[in-house]
């Protein structure tokens, strides 16, 4: 359990250095007018991340038991893992500015939600 919770107290930083960068292409891409193929594998990836931070964190839930002050750190979780999925079906697809503008506002969100769950984990 020792390694599962180093690896749930160290991803945070690498998903929230991957929403930075994200964050930075779709504000470019929204300049463009267009996203790539690219951006929405990366946004995947992204997606795939968080699933595995929260799935680390169940795992440390069921072996320990939730402490009460970790109830909102729970709640950002939850949050962060269904954000990203919203966003591409809300988008459906589509590759204009808007859809580009959308999913930086998403990683912006997800930024401050990431980070904030890391500072609520204690």
């Amino acid at each position: 359990m020792e390694r599962i919770a180093l690896l749930h107290s160290r991803l945070p930083l690498t998903i929230a250095a991957l929403l930075a960068v994200l964050l930075v292409w779709g504000l470019v891409a929204a300049l463009r007018g267009r996203v790539g193929q690219g951006y929405p594998a990366a946004l995947w990836v992204a997606a795939l991340l968080i699933s595995a931070q929260a799935l680390l964190g169940l795992s440390l839930l069921f072996s320990a038991g939730l402490p009460g002050r970790m109830a909102l750190h729970s709640i950002y979780g939850v949050v962060a893992t269904l954000c990203l999925p919203a966003a591409f079906r809300s988008n459906r697809g589509h590759t204009t500015r808007r859809e580009a503008l959308v999913f930086a506002a998403v990683c912006l969100f997800l930024l401050g939600v990431v980070l904030r769950a890391f500072v609520t984990a204690g």
